[in-house]
């Protein structure tokens, strides 16, 4: 599957208001993102620092529901997930090139 086409199935289930877009979407991606890092910690906590193939099933789940956000968020943005992924693909290929993958800052 493609990402294009991945979005478009996620696209079926977006249920939010109108009025909401670009807002609704980045709302629920930070959750899940921290869905995602509460998962991880709980295996540094709970399970002996120990990535189970349970463990790790369900932190792809989360990563599921962030990618489900970030489709959204992008159509939002009037952006398809291959014309995101392009352009970081790019910008970090520019960075490397440029010895700038260090550091911080948008614009390096």
């Amino acid at each position: 599957m493609t990402l294009n086409e991945y979005q478009n199935h996620a696209l079926e289930t977006a249920i939010y208001p109108d009025d909401r877009r670009i807002i609704y979407p980045t709302l629920g991606l930070t959750g899940e993102a921290g869905e995602v890092a509460d998962k991880v910690k709980k295996v540094i906590r709970d399970n002996e620092q120990q990535f189970t193939e349970d463990r790790k099933l369900e932190i792809a789940k989360e990563i599921g529901d962030v990618l489900w956000y970030c489709a959204t968020l992008s159509r939002d943005l009037g952006f398809d997930l291959e014309e995101v992924a392009r352009m970081n693909v790019e910008k970090l290929r520019s960075r490397k090139e440029r010895h700038l993958l260090h550091g911080s800052g948008d614009n390096r």
